[in-house]
């Protein structure tokens, strides 16, 4: 039976992934920092839980003992200035990972990206796959760096090396969507006037992709996890608030939405809290993403269940 650890677990993506791997044979090692994860996972006999600090290798010594396949969620959102702390948080704590793991001879290390590493793309001119991106973003620099770290400890140490650049994941649940959601509800909700592309998949195909990654033999390299729709930010945004009767987002200069970011994140810094707008998230959302699903098609999930958001829109 595969033992598969997941960092990040009481996170987002990481929480949803859990959920849905503890139904399968699998040995699942959770990793948490401070948030716990939800008591269905910790009453389950295939379930261990660990404390760790990614700051501090030696507390993975354990988490990662026996483990086939690690999956890499943990990371900090949502905080003021994360040009300062995201080459720290990213790119060094996930170095530790890395020199645990391959102490610990793991078969395959997974990270969570995003096609926003090659820099833009679109629909016409997708990412590739590349690791010679020029993003602009802290966000997307520190996750570019990661990738080089995945494979290059991936070469030295012979384990199976997979990043898997996904777009947006949509539905209910899930932080940034709901917090759309929240804004809209509240007539608050303001997006910038050019067209963005983005790439879409549901958490549903988000979740049945990325157990392939884990549990498939011979997966290595770079996968773009995306659906068949191809939308501007402007259209689903619009579209969903429509769906749940809310207000549409204002279409607001960009100096504006700059302006609010500045200010949630001030805010943030004074009290501690927080911040649901930084000026690096409009930096990196400001750029079009589509990445090249055919790795994605062949190798993991040949069929997906929402092939665009419309056909998902009851999943919010």
């Amino acid at each position: 039976m595969k033992r598969i650890a997941i960092t990040g677990a009481a996170g987002n993506l990481g929480g949803l992934l859990a959920q849905g791997l503890v139904n399968m044979d699998v040995n699942l090692n959770l990793l948490i920092h401070k948030k716990d994860v939800p008591e269905n996972l910790k009453a389950k006999n295939n379930v261990s839980i660990f404390k760790v600090d990614l700051a501090d290798p030696s507390t993975l010594s354990n988490a990662l003992e026996n483990v086939d396949v690690v999956i890499h969620f943990a990371g900090i959102l949502f905080k003021a200035n994360p040009e300062k702390f995201l080459p720290v948080t990213n790119t060094q704590y996930f170095s530790n990972l890395l020199e645990v793991a391959a102490k610990q001879r793991l078969k395959r290390i997974i990270l969570i990206s995003f096609p926003h590493v090659e820099g833009e793309s679109t629909p016409d001119s997708p990412a590739k796959g590349i690791l010679s991106g020029n993003p602009e973003s802290m966000h997307a620099k520190t996750r570019l760096e990661e990738e080089r770290l995945l494979f290059s400890y991936g070469e030295k140490y012979n384990f199976e090396a997979v990043s898997l650049r996904v777009g947006m994941v949509y539905g209910e649940g899930i932080l940034m969507i709901d917090a759309g959601q929240w804004f809209a509800r509240h007539w608050l909700l303001g997006v910038w006037k050019k067209p963005t592309y983005i790439h879409l998949i549901s958490k549903v195909d988000f979740v049945d992709a990325t157990i392939a990654a884990v549990l498939k033999s011979d997966i290595r390299g770079i996968y773009h996890l995306g659906d068949d729709g191809i939308q501007t930010l402007q259209q689903f945004l619009d579209d969903i608030t429509i769906y749940k009767g809310h207000h549409k987002p204002w279409r607001m200069p960009v100096w504006m939405i700059m302006t609010a970011a500045r200010v949630f994140e001030l805010f943030s810094a004074i009290i501690g809290t927080r911040s649901p707008l930084t000026v690096d998230f409009v930096k990196i959302g400001m750029a079009s993403y589509y990445g090249d699903t055919r790795r994605m098609r062949k190798d993991l999930l040949p069929v997906l269940k929402y092939s665009t958001y419309k056909e998902g829109i009851g999943l919010f």
